[in-house]
């Protein structure tokens, strides 16, 4: 049996990257090497890649996963420049993305139902170990090498940049309004949050047709969720009064916040039967109020990205819609200044960084 490679030292494509190399976060410079294109593999150059807030995390550790040196990044929108024989779904020029996931074992209950994001043995695209033993490494690099079931198509009509997002923020709130029937038009739905998930959920719900509110700590955001995002109506969830005015009235709710926050106000917003679906991951555990949701049968629930076949459903439905993310691109040697940025809250609503352009300025072979 050949040894597993270790880190990918045994690869031989080789590539470019920024990595951090321990908890202090801090990006630099880093050459690596992929593994070369084979069975069902596509390899592309990578144009753009976001910068979501659990890239955050993963540079810092904050969640206990994080294997260093760590390529981070899983927003990721490329060209397409090498195939292997056995792949039908892509061709050389096609633009495609990776968002989260690159690799699961593909024959569990989970896999077997389109549902990859759940499978026990999902491999995240950094930080992680993939099949032949090797580390993960994200988007925030040259080149990428992904098997084909876990790639997707970008539609031909959707700015690239812009999409990048989509990867990652968009099939986070597209897959619990979809499961959970928030899709339905007419339906009310709150948006705890206007960050880089609350902003793209707007949109998302609103394209289905739902009466959409949105729900934040700052007054500040009114005049942006309505006027630009097109939401129909405003709660700053301090305010007692705006929140028992709305008490009862929503179907559901979709929790993009990642700090940690009272959830017994949100509950009483919904209907009888309503739904709080949580999407956003706070380090610390949340205090949960039981009685409220017995008088009401009501349910607190979580959701995670959504399987290959459902990203590629949102994709299509953005271009359909011509949902796109609210970025601010950044060229890859400002990275640290936009995690820091981020770690403040200070991007509306997404840094996407401009990999195809300025990767390359800060390597020299």
């Amino acid at each position: 049996m050949a040894k597993k490679p270790q880190g990918g030292e045994e690869h031989q494509k080789k590539a470019f990257g920024w990595a951090a190399r321990d908890t202090t976060g801090v990006l630099s410079p880093f050459d690596f090497s992929r593994r070369e294109t084979k069975e069902n593999d596509v390899t592309f150059k990578v144009l753009y890649c976001g910068i979501c807030h659990s890239d955050l995390h993963m540079i810092k550790n904050e969640w206990g996963l994080s294997t260093y040196p760590l390529v981070p990044g899983h927003e990721i929108v490329g060209v397409v420049t090498e195939i292997e024989k056995q792949v039908e779904k892509f061709k050389v020029g096609d633009i495609v993305g990776v968002g989260y996931m690159i690799g699961s074992c593909q024959s569990c209950h989970d896999c077997s139902n389109n549902l990859e994001n759940y499978c026990p043995r999902m491999i995240p695209t950094c930080g992680a170990t993939y099949h032949d033993g090797a580390i993960t490494r994200g988007g925030f690099s040259d080149i990428m090498v992904a098997d084909q079931n876990f790639v997707v198509h970008i539609p031909d009509n959707l700015p690239l940049d812009a999409t990048a997002p989509l990867l990652c923020a968009g099939i986070t709130v597209y897959s619990p309004l979809r499961y959970f029937g928030l899709d339905k038009p007419g339906t009310h739905v709150g948006i705890v949050g206007l960050g880089g998930l609350g902003h793209v959920a707007v949109k998302f719900a609103k394209a289905m047709g739902a009466n959409v509110t949105v729900i934040s700590t700052s007054f500040n955001k009114k005049e942006e969720a309505i006027e630009h995002l097109g939401a129909d109506a405003f709660l700053v969830s301090r305010d007692k009064d705006q929140i028992q005015a709305a008490s009862g009235t929503m179907d559901g709710i979709i929790d993009t916040v990642s700090a940690v926050h009272p959830l017994l106000p949100l509950i009483g917003l919904l209907k009888s039967h309503g739904k709080l679906i949580m999407v956003g991951a706070p380090d610390k555990p949340l205090e949960l109020p039981v009685f409220p949701l017995l008088l009401g049968r009501k349910i607190v629930a979580g959701s995670c990205i959504g399987g290959i076949k459902e990203t590629q459903e949102m994709m299509d439905f953005a271009a359909k819609h011509k949902i796109t993310s609210e970025i601010e691109v950044i060229p890859i040697d400002h990275v640290n200044t936009a995690m820091e940025r981020l770690l403040k809250g200070d991007v509306r609503y997404r840094f996407v960084i401009d990999v195809g352009n300025t990767m390359g300025l800060n390597h020299e072979d």
